[in-house]
């Protein structure tokens, strides 16, 4: 463990990553972002974003989502009738048909946790206003739990996947909602990339008013460096050396999914019906299909999306695990990559759900081309649920606890 100094201590920050204790620079200049020298995670970026500007690109997102979600994005046109679909149509076909799980899943990430994420931030910016810290609390929190949920990008994928899947068998008609969606998914990233809680919690109470002897504990939420206690002392949430049952969490959920992970690929995922053949598909297959029906460019999306990004999840994070309960101490700075890596990546996995969902809206039942998921597609959601949860509850700082005492502690952070 890395003890905290007296000298200069009020500039002195936990680093969330590894708990590094490293002196902070107040005010980095724009295009500067600050990293911990040791693990590499990223402390700060430079400027002073307006947080207005954030508020501005949340409502703005906010009225997006009116039309993106109520008119259709696409059509198709099919021996005379025309098919329509829009994002939310997608969950509640499949739970028409039986899959309710699955259907909670997509409509989650495609259209709640956005949504939601968004009203949190408005909830935020008026809690400052009003000095209102219940609701100051409930935002930022929302916003910490939220952000790797909300998978828009992942959605407007799946559209492009989608269409290229049909454009054999019926002309694409683009809706209006594409559109609206297309600049939906800019302005969130944006939106995304610009939110600092650290900031907002700046913002309602400075850390330099806080007179600490010393740094202990970093808080997750509030990224407030400070003394052993139960409650961090400016958000109020539960206090942890680390995250409570991190590895035993991890463990599980990344068990479950490496079983879950068989079925997956081995039972049918889709099943298309065309010109009265009954086409099962696999992932596997499905990707074969594509290379055969010249598409090697879905064909490479979907085995990335679908097949490498689950089995490098779930392989990087068990040999994560393996490092952290064995406290290996070698090449911890290249095990932080692979962590980093696996959250990345993470949300990609959905591709294939939002794909399934958009077939099933627009193929409908009853017609010479036909469209259902497979019980395979039950598998491959569990292992997506379990291998995000699994990123989630995995406390980085474990890497490093076995770290020896390094003399770069308390050095000014790195700029690049």
């Amino acid at each position: 463990m890395f003890q905290s100094f007296t000298p200069l201590n009020d500039k002195v920050r936990l680093c969330q990553g590894c708990d590094l204790p490293i002196r902070v620079q107040q005010e980095l200049p724009y295009g500067k972002n600050a990293y911990c020298p040791r693990c590499g995670t990223q402390l700060s970026r430079g400027g002073s974003p307006s947080l207005s500007g954030n508020l501005a690109l949340a409502i703005t997102c906010l009225l997006l989502f009116i039309p993106a979600f109520i008119f259709p994005f696409i059509s198709i046109h099919l021996l005379g009738v025309t098919f329509s679909a829009t994002v939310p149509e997608g969950a509640w076909n499949l739970m028409s048909h039986g899959f309710p799980l699955l259907s909670l899943l997509v409509l989650f990430c495609s259209v709640i946790a956005p949504i939601v994420l968004c009203a949190a931030l408005v909830v935020c910016h008026l809690a400052l206003h009003k000095h209102w810290f219940t609701g100051m609390k409930l935002g930022t929190t929302i916003i910490y739990r939220l952000k790797p949920w909300a998978m828009i990008d992942v959605f407007l994928v799946s559209v492009a996947v989608a269409c290229f899947k049909l454009k054999d068998y019926s002309d694409i008609i683009v809706g209006p909602a594409l559109y609206a969606l297309i600049v939906l998914q800019l302005l969130s990233v944006l939106l995304i990339s610009r939110v600092s809680l650290r900031r907002y919690w700046e913002a309602w109470r400075p850390e330099h008013t806080f007179e600490h002897q010393s740094k202990e504990r970093h808080c997750i939420y509030c990224h407030l460096s400070q003394p052993v206690g139960t409650h961090c002392q400016r958000c109020h949430q539960p206090l942890h050396h680390r995250k409570p049952r991190s590895l035993e969490r991890t463990l599980a959920y990344l068990l479950a999914a490496s079983l879950a992970i068989f079925p997956a690929n081995l039972i049918p995922i889709s099943i298309l019906i065309t010109n009265g053949q009954r086409l099962e598909d696999t992932i596997y297959s499905g990707v074969i299909s594509l290379f055969n029906s010249q598409m090697p460019g879905i064909a490479i999306i979907i085995f990335v999306a679908s097949i490498l990004v689950p089995m490098a999840k779930i392989l990087g994070l068990g040999y994560l695990l393996v490092c952290a309960h064995w406290r290996k101490e070698r090449f911890q700075r290249q095990r932080m990559k692979i962590y980093f890596v696996v959250k990345v990546i993470g949300k990609w996995s959905m591709l294939d759900l939002f794909v399934i969902s958009i077939m099933l809206t627009l193929v409908d039942r009853g017609q010479i081309l036909d469209f259902v998921p497979g019980i395979g597609a039950i598998a491959f959601g569990l292992v997506v649920f379990l291998t995000l949860l699994a990123t989630e509850s995995l406390d980085s700082r474990l890497l490093w606890d076995n770290h020896p005492n390094s003399p770069t502690s308390g050095r000014s952070i790195n700029e690049r």
